[in-house]
């Protein structure tokens, strides 16, 4: 008799899984030493960028893990080498990097450590290089390069102006949208272009003849006024918002303090220069500035539209830019406004006076530290602050 003795043995393979090798994190980011927060700027050409990690990384997997690319998408080659015992990738561009470029470097979960474990999260860092300070153009001296700057700021008004119309266009991608306000500023810079012999009088005339033709017979106004946007073909208003779609008596202002610098500065007792004159006269005599009281209030109204009448409900109060708007309405031979409009106008802001002192000036006028530039530049271009009171 024979017998078979079988062994029992259970079966520990539930017992035992496969161990997943633990995740990772990036500790720590730098670009030429410096530790890395948000958006670093000032960035060298030739940075030297390193991700810290919290274990050893699997070198093989650096490659496909790391994305390095421009602002525009374009794939920037590099070399990265391991350092600080394999736990830190060092990443060194293959060429220079662009001037006043952005850059960004990311390095996404497919990155292994060598226990094999994943990295738990992907990290994007951003830079922009520095300028490059090197000289580009042969140099040339401060007088010189501030006519050039002036001479190129002249020339948007000039070489850019409307062909049909000679206004000056809101940006250099409006097509036919011209301005009023900016064509009165490229009106006053006519006359800086021929003293500075940018171009001839008999050039500068011309354009003026232009423009004041367009203005006077062709471009639309309501009460005298013109609107902000003009169609530089039509002379159509083009609206700025739904309704803002008509007068707008600010940027009238400007335009208005353009044409009478023009009208001074042609001043000869030719033909041509008495006609331009007697035309501006026209186009200035007939803005209604009166009217834009609303009903006769002490406050004179920036906008006014022919389908929603008052909508903007924008009353015109100091201090700001439009202290022009109020000088050519209390001094308009046609449309006056008497003083107690300047008064509970213009003076009636509740942000018109200050008195406080900064940086060792005392500022009469206007919000904390004097508010945006333009509050200044505008209205004196054509009003000389000197001497000038308030009573």
């Amino acid at each position: 008799m024979s017998f078979l003795w079988l062994g029992c043995k259970k079966d520990n393979s539930d017992q035992n899984p496969p161990v997943t090798p633990p995740g990772f994190s990036v500790s720590s980011a730098t670009i030429d030493g410096a530790a890395f927060l948000n958006l670093k700027y000032d960035c060298s050409f030739n940075p030297v960028i390193k991700f810290y990690f919290s274990t050893k990384i699997d070198a093989a997997t650096v490659s496909p893990a790391l994305n390095f690319r421009n602002f525009q998408g374009d794939l920037i080659s590099y070399q990265s080498t391991m350092s600080n015992g394999d736990s830190a990738i060092n990443i060194i561009p293959n060429l220079s990097l662009q001037a006043l470029t952005k850059y960004s470097l990311s390095v996404n979960t497919t990155l292994k450590s060598q226990a094999g474990g994943k990295l738990l999260s992907a990290l994007t860092i951003n830079f922009v290089s520095k300028i490059d300070s090197s000289d580009k153009f042969p140099l040339i001296t401060e007088d010189a390069l501030l006519t050039k700057v002036q001479e190129q700021t002249f020339k948007y008004f000039w070489d850019f102006g409307h062909p049909a119309s000679g206004l000056a266009r809101e940006r250099n991608t409006s097509g036919d949208v011209t301005t009023s306000g900016g064509s009165g500023f490229g009106i006053m810079a006519i006359p800086v272009g021929i003293n500075r012999s940018f171009i001839t009088r008999n050039e500068g005339l011309q354009r003026m003849q232009t423009i004041v033709a367009f203005l006077k017979n062709t471009a639309q106004t309501f009460h005298g006024a013109y609107p902000h946007w003009i169609n530089g073909n039509t002379g159509a208003a083009v609206p700025f918002s739904p309704n803002d779609n008509g007068a707008d008596l600010v940027e009238t202002s400007y335009l208005v303090m353009g044409l009478l610098c023009a009208r001074q500065y042609f001043d000869a007792a030719n033909t041509n220069e008495i006609t331009l004159r007697d035309d501006i006269n026209i186009i200035v005599n007939r803005v209604e500035w009166d009217w834009f009281r609303r009903g006769g209030q002490n406050v004179l109204y920036w906008h006014w539209s022919p389908t929603v009448d008052w909508a903007m409900n924008l009353p015109i109060k100091g201090w700001n830019e439009c202290l022009i708007t109020y000088i050519l309405a209390a001094s308009s031979a046609t449309h006056g406004i008497p003083l107690i409009v300047y008064n509970q106008g213009w003076k009636g802001g509740s942000g018109y006076l200050n008195g406080n002192t900064y940086y060792g000036y005392t500022l009469p006028l206007g919000p904390n530290f004097g508010g945006p530039l333009f509050f200044s530049h505008y209205s004196f271009l054509g009003i000389n602050p000197f001497g000038l009171q308030d009573g």
